[in-house]
């Protein structure tokens, strides 16, 4: 028999793309899918229209779970986990859409290599101007890694996306190692994807080729609406990275952990001036750095470390008002 899939899919301010996201689970051509709609208590007509979608369909198996009271994003997702029925769970954000072999894709490759989670490719799609981007891609050319060492390095390498969406999970496997959501944060993916890159013994890739996942940027996007919340959040993030940088005895994955967090500060202070423009928040964000672990001087002259690593974290640990000179420099000849 086939085993059961969860889709999850949460309910906040989604009325203008709901129904098209719904219509594409509909179109699976895998069969055995049981949907979970988590309703964090949405303004607008959205619990609605997937009420009226489900009644029009007769389907027995969609179901609408309603918080009590809004709560997030991360808390929805963990209410996805927590009363998922399948084996794998796959969470779509209401406004995308899937393709129509997804979960067939998914699951085929899971099963034959028996991996705790299996990645796909996004197409990036702009509704404004219709242009398609080349964003949240497989990198890695392996169709499966076995082992975590491995699999950690893969993920800080960027071989594959941090997004939650697009990603068939073990359901099993999230709970037993209690790899949930954290709770208030905006950019909850990428904290919960290095969190379970931690775990993940076994992973699996989709073909290059294959699209499953149609990711739609609009106005109302998160990632146009970007400000100081958001800024916090990361800095929240980079302190659990750091945590795990602190507790991890081995010294090869500490080395990774710190490239990650590395990598992590010079991009988030990056997306913050794009966001912004705002000196001011972003100099909180550079003194907000300042306080993670960071390359010792030993490491400058080790090579560990590549240099553009070196580069990015001298880069990020210069005097606040020096370093806001620096970057406007570098920025403005990008």
């Amino acid at each position: 028999m086939k085993p059961l899939v969860t889709i999850s899919i949460p309910i906040y301010k989604c009325e203008d793309f709901l129904e098209k996201c719904l219509n594409s689970v509909l179109a699976q051509s895998y069969s055995n899918i049981e949907v979970t709609l988590i309703n964090d208590q949405t303004p607008d007509n959205s619990v609605e229209i997937a009420e009226n979608f489900i009644q029009k369909h007769n389907l027995s198996n969609w179901r609408i779970y309603h918080l009590e009271k809004n709560l997030g994003l991360s808390v929805v997702r963990n209410k996805g986990i927590d009363t998922a029925q399948g084996k794998y769970i796959f969470f779509l954000d209401s406004d995308d859409t899937i393709t129509p072999d997804c979960i067939a894709n998914f699951v085929a490759r899971a099963e034959k290599e028996a991996v705790q989670m299996v990645a796909g490719n996004a197409r990036t799609i702009n509704i404004e101007t219709k242009k398609e981007l080349a964003t949240f891609k497989i990198k890695s050319n392996k169709k499966s890694i076995i082992g975590n060492d491995l699999i950690l390095k893969a993920f800080i390498d960027g071989d594959y996306p941090s997004s939650s969406w697009n990603k068939l999970i073990r359901t099993d496997f999230l709970r037993k190692h209690k790899l949930y959501f954290t709770k208030g944060l905006f950019a909850q993916d990428e904290l919960q994807s290095f969190q379970t890159a931690l775990h993940l013994s076994s992973i699996a890739f989709i073909k290059k080729e294959k699209i499953t996942y149609n990711y739609y940027l609009h106005k109302k996007s998160v990632i146009h609406n970007r400000g100081k919340r958001n800024f916090d959040n990361w800095f929240t993030i980079g302190q659990y990275i750091d945590k795990a940088l602190k507790e991890e005895k081995d010294p090869t994955r500490r080395n990774l952990i710190l490239k990650y967090l590395t990598n992590f500060k010079s991009m988030t202070l990056l997306m913050n001036w794009k966001a912004q423009k705002n000196k001011n928040l972003w100099k909180e964000s550079y003194k907000n750095y300042k306080t993670l672990s960071s390359l010792s001087i030993l490491d400058y002259f080790s090579p560990t470390y590549e240099w553009s690593i070196k580069k990015k974290s001298l880069l990020n640990n210069l005097p606040t008002s020096l370093g806001f000179i620096v970057f406007i420099k570098r920025y403005n000849r990008l």
